[in-house]
C-alpha cells in the first residue's frame, strides 16, 4: 500500500471527526470511564487510563470533564454503565474491517451496527473472521519538515521503538503497545510536533478499491464513525490519493 493514500485515507478519517467536536469528548469520556472501571481511577497504576487521559488532554478537553469520567468509572459517581463490543466484518470487495463499541445497549448496538454494514455493500463475520489480519501497535507520525531521520532513529532506538517508516510527506514510528508510552514522551522531550499518535490495529495486507466500490466503502466508514456507540475502526482499504480527494471533496 502506498504512504500517500494511506495518508489520505487518515485525513479523510481525522477531518470527519475533527468537524464533530462533541463526539470526540463523547468517545474519549466513553474510554476514561472504562479504563477506570477496568483499572482503577489512578493512572499511574493503570497504563489504559493514562493513554485515555493523555488523548484527552491532547484534545484540550476540560479537567473537571476527565475527572467526572474517572469517577464514573470507580462509581464514585453515578452513570450509565458501558460495555465493550467488538465487531469483524467485510466491506465492498472484501475489505477487512474491525468495529470496536462501547455501549449501554448491546442489542441496540449489534443491530444498528449490522444494519450500517448490510446498507453499504458489507457483512458482519464471525469472530476472528478478519482480527488475524491485524496487529496493536503504536503509530507516531511527524511530518519531514518537523525532525529528520537521523534524529527521530535514534529516539526509536533509545526509547525502545520497532521502526521507522518513510511514508511520503510523513515519517511513521512504530511501536509495541507497551513501548508507546516511552516513544510518545521521548517524542515530546524533543519537542517534535506530531500528525497524529495513538495505539491502533494496523493491517498485514491492503486491499486497493477503485470507483464505485472505494465511493460504497467510503460511505460505510462514514457510517460506522458516526454511530454514537462505535469508538474506533480499522480497515485494511486503500485506495488512489485523488480518488479520495473528488469522493472526500
Amino acid at each position: 500500500m502506498s504512504g500517500h493514500s494511506k495518508w489520505a485515507t487518515i485525513k479523510h478519517k481525522k477531518g470527519a471527526l475533527d468537524a464533530k467536536r462533541g463526539k470526540i469528548f463523547t468517545r474519549l469520556i466513553k474510554e476514561i470511564t472504562i479504563a477506570a472501571r477496568a483499572g482503577g481511577g489512578d493512572p499511574d497504576g493503570n497504563p489504559r487510563l493514562r493513554t485515555a487521559i493523555a488523548a484527552a488532554k491532547a484534545e484540550n478537553m476540560p479537567a473537571d470533564n476527565i475527572k467526572r469520567g474517572i469517577q464514573r468509572g470507580t462509581g464514585e459517581i453515578p452513570g450509565l454503565q458501558y460495555e465493550e463490543i467488538s465487531f469483524e466484518g467485510y466491506g465492498p470487495g472484501g475489505v477487512a474491517v474491525i468495529v470496536d463499541c462501547t455501549t449501554d445497549n448491546r442489542n441496540r448496538a449489534v443491530s444498528e451496527i449490522r444494519h450500517a454494514f448490510s446498507k453499504n455493500g458489507g457483512n458482519l463475520g464471525e469472530p476472528n473472521s478478519v482480527r488475524f489480519m491485524f496487529s496493536k501497535k503504536g503509530v507516531i507520525a511527524i511530518a519531514k519538515e518537523a525532525a529528520n531521520e537521523e534524529q527521530l532513529m535514534n529516539i526509536v532506538l533509545e526509547a525502545g521503538g520497532d521502526d521507522l517508516n518513510d511514508e511520503g510527506e510523513n515519517w511513521e514510528i512504530i511501536t509495541d503497545p507497551s513501548a508507546y508510552e516511552a516513544v510518545s514522551e521521548a517524542v515530546k522531550a524533543a519537542k517534535i510536533e506530531t500528525v497524529m499518535s495513538e495505539v491502533t490495529m494496523i493491517a498485514s495486507t491492503y486491499t486497493k478499491l477503485e470507483g464505485a466500490p472505494a465511493a460504497q466503502m467510503l460511505r460505510l466508514l462514514d457510517a460506522l464513525e458516526d454511530h454514537d456507540d462505535v469508538q474506533n475502526v480499522y480497515s485494511n482499504f486503500d485506495m488512489d490519493a485523488n480518488q479520495l480527494e473528488e469522493i472526500a471533496g
